[in-house]
């Protein structure tokens, strides 16, 4: 089974990570993972520590001429932008963990869950990401992003409208976005921000092409594909809801025009004229291109902090304030895709199993050839 570890603390000296499960003899392009730690760190509105941080992901385990040998791979990245613990945090920030935190875990102040809970964690979920997007690129799968929705202002660009999405342009946008016109307005609304000391969030729209029938299951509720990428979407900092397909939009029309009418054709089987159910059905991949958005709060580290209590005295203060980001919902949208890629390249290993990506492959060829061609 696919699976992974992280550890460390925002202000420690490293980022540790160990994946464990994925087949030998994958070839890993150490540069794509390195790019997909740079693409976490873009975005207008980030802290200062963006400018520090230059992540590099340095592998020590389970690779051999950087070909997994099938043993874990673990690997580390070095925190650069000042690794020394600072001050306790005695008034914890409405809308972050601190509070439960230092209460559950008894705790004499906020810091310990702060250095945990940081967004910084996620530097190796992107690793992780990034090394299951090699992975899922053997089998032609790709995970894709932008932003849609900042600070009330929305893109034009959406994956049921007419307009065609252009990923290359969201990459190129510093907000990956794909509208021009809204990118600026945005970007106003992020100045405008850092001037009055508040904080934005925005959604996330994300397109997985290349899926194949048969991921996930009906059997159990904890194998529903669905189920499985929202609980690992959800547990990254920040993005507090979900939906697939139109989503949301299912409680403005009725039932004839909310569903994928079904086609046959000799050359590439049953497919769908349309998607609105977002590529999944019954908990399992239907064969179209999976579709969700996610939506990301506002960072909960405000500069012109809100009201909390002092937990030494028991009286009103103003909450924690630590150097953060106004807006990171371009960064959230790459730890978004990087949660993806690895609940799908879990999915493949468990369907298809293999110890190497010659038995993986051959499996997984055997299963569209003989079992969805041939239907």
């Amino acid at each position: 089974m696919l699976r992974f570890l992280s550890a460390g603390e925002s202000h420690g000296s490293m980022l540790m990570g160990i994946v464990e499960g994925i087949p030998a003899n994958l070839k890993l392009n150490i540069d794509s993972i390195n790019h997909e730690l740079s693409r976490r760190q873009k975005g207008y509105g980030r802290s200062e520590r963006m400018k520090l941080e230059k992540d590099q992901i340095n592998i020590i385990s389970g690779l051999d001429q950087n070909i997994t040998t099938g043993a874990p791979i673990g690997f580390f990245m070095e925190n650069r932008g000042n690794n020394i613990k600072k001050d306790e945090i005695f008034t914890p920030r409405p809308g972050h963990g601190d509070l439960a935190g230092l209460l559950k875990y008894n705790q004499p102040g906020g810091r310990n869950i702060l250095e945990r809970a940081s967004a910084r964690e996620t530097a190796i979920r992107v690793a992780v990401g990034a090394i299951c997007k090699e992975f899922l690129k053997e089998f032609h799968i790709s995970v894709n992003s932008h932003v849609t929705k900042i600070a009330g202002i929305s893109s034009k660009f959406d994956y049921y409208s007419a307009l065609d999405l252009n990923f290359h342009q969201a990459e190129k946008s510093i907000l990956s976005i794909m509208d021009q016109d809204a990118e600026n307005s945005i970007m106003t609304a992020i100045d405008e921000a850092t001037k009055e000391g508040h904080s934005l969030g925005g959604s996330i729209q994300i397109v997985v092409k290349g899926v194949p029938v048969g991921l996930g299951s009906h059997i159990q509720w904890d194998r529903k594909l669905d189920g499985q990428i929202a609980q690992a979407v959800l547990s990254i900092q920040g993005i507090k809801s979900i939906e697939f397909g139109i989503g949301n939009n299912f409680s403005n029309t009725i039932g004839s025009n909310s569903f994928d009418e079904i086609s046959y054709d000799y050359e590439k089987g049953y497919y769908r004229k349309s998607n609105r159910a977002g590529g999944i059905e019954g908990g399992i991949s239907n064969g179209e291109d999976i579709v969700l958005s996610a939506t990301m709060k506002p960072i909960p580290t405000q500069r012109k902090p809100l009201n909390s209590v002092d937990i030494l005295t028991k009286k009103e203060a103003k909450a924690f304030s630590e150097r953060a980001d106004i807006c990171a919902v371009p960064a959230a949208a790459v730890v978004v895709e990087a949660m993806i890629a690895f609940v799908i390249s879990k999915e493949i290993t468990n369907k298809f199993g293999g110890d190497s990506m010659e038995e993986t492959r051959n499996n997984y060829i055997w299963y569209l050839e003989n079992i969805i061609k041939k239907r």
